[in-house]
């Protein structure tokens, strides 16, 4: 059996920054994955492999876009019973 190519098939180069970019995408503005990667051209799975070779890289973090913010809280009286 033969199988024929339609169109012209392309292997694109991405840089780390590029692709930390797309991967940091998924998420913000409730982006899943799929529409990120439909988004930029390549399939789901990509995504989850720079995700993998980004963190052992050390170039990403699943926490890495996580915002912490202080809060105060009154400090609750002790009550005395006699």
């Amino acid at each position: 059996m033969r199988g024929e190519i339609f169109g012209a098939e392309r292997r694109r180069f991405w840089y780390d920054d590029d692709k930390l970019e797309i991967v940091m995408s998924v998420g913000v503005d409730g982006a899943s994955v799929t529409q990120v990667a439909q988004r930029h051209e390549i399939k789901r799975q990509q995504i989850y492999a720079w995700r993998h070779d980004l963190k052992r890289k050390g170039l990403w973090s699943p926490d890495a876009g996580a915002l912490f913010f202080p809060v105060d809280l009154p400090v609750a009286q002790a009550v005395n019973a006699v």
